[in-house]
């Protein structure tokens, strides 16, 4: 095969695994980037703590009074498209992830309390810390990035990101979150009493780089290695563009290697 067809058929053999919570996950730093990762020719496996079928949170589906900083309508367009397809209806369990199996693993953010049944999950990390082990690709946007810092090496007693250039939900913006979104939805949106930022940056340690990008309104993605991170929603389509690039060459660099 030649051209097109026969990049989506090399492309097709890119395996990406997405765990998420039962509930509450962000619907533009899933959906956007499984329609990114699909249509680069990925196979994506969902992946949810007991393989219960996911929802987002339902609050970003649409605007109103209790319905702050909704998800723009494309994204969710991209909700609507992933959650009718066949592999998004059939998720695996957490502890079914095998790292030998897949070649990538992308994690999303989101705020809402049901985030922390994903962000808090023990089997989780000890699967992230297997794909560092590994050295394949990690990608975390957003509250996902929660989920590398919190992974610990027992051989070296820090986190997978220790010594990393990373980002993550910066300081300035979840507190701006949180103050403009309080007296509607209450606490909904500090997922935590301590701000992303401030255990992401401990994780990252000294002789690592916490970077928050030039502007909140200017799409910001770091790449260290084998890691790739990103803040929010507004950086996912470059997140993921960046996601498939960066996979793409790391394969091609191991078969010519």
């Amino acid at each position: 095969m030649h051209g097109a067809e026969g990049a989506a058929v090399m492309s097709a053999e890119y395996r990406v695994v997405v765990p998420l919570p039962d509930h509450d996950f962000d619907t533009t730093e899933s959906a956007v980037s499984w329609q990114r990762f699909t249509r680069a020719g990925f196979k994506v496996t969902f992946a949810t703590e007991t393989g219960r079928v996911a929802e987002c949170d339902q609050r970003l589906l649409k605007s109103g009074w209790f319905n702050p900083l909704p998800a723009g309508p494309e994204a969710v367009a991209a909700y609507r498209e992933m959650t009718a397809a066949p592999e998004f209806r059939e998720p695996i369990a957490f502890r079914d992830i095998d790292a030998n199996e897949f070649d990538a693993i992308h994690l999303s953010g989101g705020h809402a309390q049901g985030m922390r049944q994903y962000l808090d999950s023990g089997v989780l990390q000890r699967r992230v810390i297997d794909f560092a082990r590994a050295g394949k690709l990690i990608g975390a946007v957003c509250h996902g990035t929660l989920i590398p810092a919190r992974s610990i090496d027992p051989v070296t007693g820090r986190s997978i990101i220790s010594g990393r250039r990373f980002t993550t939900l910066t300081l300035p913006l979840e507190k701006w979150a949180f103050r403009i979104t309080w007296y509607r939805v209450g606490r909904r949106y500090r997922t935590y009493w301590k701000y992303t930022e401030t255990e992401v940056r401990r994780a990252v340690q000294p002789d690592g780089a916490l970077l928050r990008g030039e502007s909140v309104d200017k799409p910001f993605v770091v790449e260290d290695g084998n890691f790739i991170s990103a803040r929010y929603p507004l950086d996912v389509p470059a997140y993921a563009d960046a996601f498939v690039r960066k996979l793409e060459h790391s394969h091609e660099h191991r078969t010519t290697a």
